[in-house]
């Protein structure tokens, strides 16, 4: 996988007129992401910022201090476990807690994934505590807008859904326009990739020659990584889904899951 580090901003961005923005951020670990947009058109996208730009910042004081017409920040899992939204009670968190990795100085989220879905999941305490400047109100599971979109736009049953970002895949597949399977690996190289996809085709007893494959974040049109994974599958392609207008020098499926983020109703942390 590539390391992509890009800039975009429209030639009419400008901090005086924020208040009719949405801005969206997307953490990751160690560092994060920024989308800009208005009325539903993106007009600015940066990534890979160092993390401590956001719980400190100095480059992007300006842009992150100024007063936004609505925010949404993608917060990042360590572990999660997904719970059917008719089981789950605020009293039963410390006990659905114990199904995760909780390790020192992390924090356990529950906030509502879809309709039927609660998602239960542990981050960095620091990343909360960072977070909590823009409004912890603000916050979603960092996935949530990209299963939205895809939820949204008719996903076929026999579809497996990816998204790459360095060494990670995010894998999702739906039945009856219903999230079935989700769920996150860590990869370091193609065929690392090509055997979580194939494993989660198994487990779902999906036909890989008649499965396709359909890819967002980090990764070109045409490379190795979705060559690799045509070899096992009906078609590996990118996914083209757009949930912002965007501009001629940005490809949809690279912003898809930071755009998506767009989607998210404000989330209620419990």
């Amino acid at each position: 996988m590539n390391e992509h580090n890009y800039t975009y901003h429209d030639d009419n961005f400008s901090l005086d007129k924020t208040e009719d923005y949405v801005l969206l951020i997307q953490v990751e670990n160690n560092s994060f992401s920024y989308a800009i947009c208005e009325n539903g058109k993106l007009i600015a996208w940066a990534e890979n910022y160092p993390f401590d730009e956001l719980s400190d910042p100095q480059e992007l004081l300006d842009l992150l201090s100024a007063k936004y017409k609505q925010m949404i920040v993608g917060l990042p899992a360590h572990s999660f476990t997904l719970v059917p939204a008719e089981l789950f009670t605020a009293e039963r968190l410390p006990n659905l807690a114990r199904f995760l990795d909780v390790k020192p100085n992390s924090k356990v989220v529950a906030q509502t994934l879809d309709k039927e879905n609660i998602i239960i999941y542990n981050t960095s305490e620091t990343i909360v505590n960072a977070a909590e400047e823009f409004g912890i109100r603000n916050t979603v599971f960092t996935s949530k807008g990209w299963l939205s979109a895809i939820a949204q736009n008719s996903p076929g049953n026999n579809n497996l859904y990816l998204n790459v970002e360095k060494d990670k895949v995010e894998i999702a597949h739906f039945s009856l326009d219903k999230l079935r399977f989700y769920n996150s690996f860590d990869f370091n190289s193609d065929d690392e990739l090509a055997y979580f996809a194939v494993l989660v085709a198994n487990e779902l007893n999906l036909d890989a020659k008649y499965t396709s494959l359909f890819v967002s974040g980090n990764i070109e049109a045409g490379s190795k990584s979705l060559s690799r994974l045509a070899e096992f599958f009906r078609r590996a392609e990118v996914n083209n889904l757009q949930v912002l207008e965007l501009p001629a020098e940005v490809v949809a499926h690279r912003v898809l899951s930071i755009a998506a983020l767009s989607l998210c109703a404000l989330s209620e942390a419990v």
